[in-house]
């Protein structure tokens, strides 16, 4: 099992080429399993670029080389309100553009970097961890649900229209 030998760190400046590699590498992956989540246009260098600027952005590497990536936020997404028995207003860390290299898959990176999502959210004292991934994206469902994760609900994400997407939320013991 690779993930022992994986480091997971602060995305830098530099690292945004590698992250535009992956990315082009995951898309086509994505497609092919009929998830249309990201497109062309999302997620972009500008994106990444900007996550960095606020020191939320995350990546697995492995052997030197990017291998995976996961923006980690603070505040929910509006959207999680629909969900009826979800509280948008209580702090939560929120995941986002997780990503993994196709020829690293199933060897435990994008569990090491929902890790660093508890990982932050202890160091913030949050005890919520919240996502959200396309409704045909299984292999993801089936992870976050291995990992402990709940799934709340279904939602619709306006800049994704015509999908739907499933959200997940995990609670944390930081006592």
């Amino acid at each position: 099992m690779i993930q022992n030998n994986v480091s997971v760190r602060k995305a830098i400046q530099t690292d945004v080429d590698a992250i535009m590699a992956l990315i082009a590498e995951v898309v086509p992956v994505m497609q092919q399993q009929g998830n249309f989540q990201w497109a062309a246009d999302y997620p972009n260098a500008q994106i990444f670029t900007t996550d960095i600027q606020h020191e939320r952005l995350w990546v697995a590497v492995y052997d030197e080389q990017v291998v995976g990536v996961i923006a980690i936020c603070e505040g929910q997404e509006p959207e999680y309100a629909q969900i009826t028995d979800w509280d948008v207003t209580e702090p939560a860390i929120v995941a986002h553009r997780l990503a993994v290299s196709p020829h690293m898959q199933g060897k435990g990176i994008a569990a090491a970097l929902l890790h660093q999502c508890e990982v932050v959210a202890a160091e913030r004292n949050v005890g919520l961890v919240r996502l959200d991934t396309n409704s045909v994206n299984r292999p993801m469902q089936n992870l976050f649900l291995k990992i402990g994760y709940n799934l709340g609900g279904e939602i619709l994400l306006p800049k994704r229209p015509g999908l739907t997407f499933l959200a997940f939320e995990k609670r944390l013991n930081l006592s």
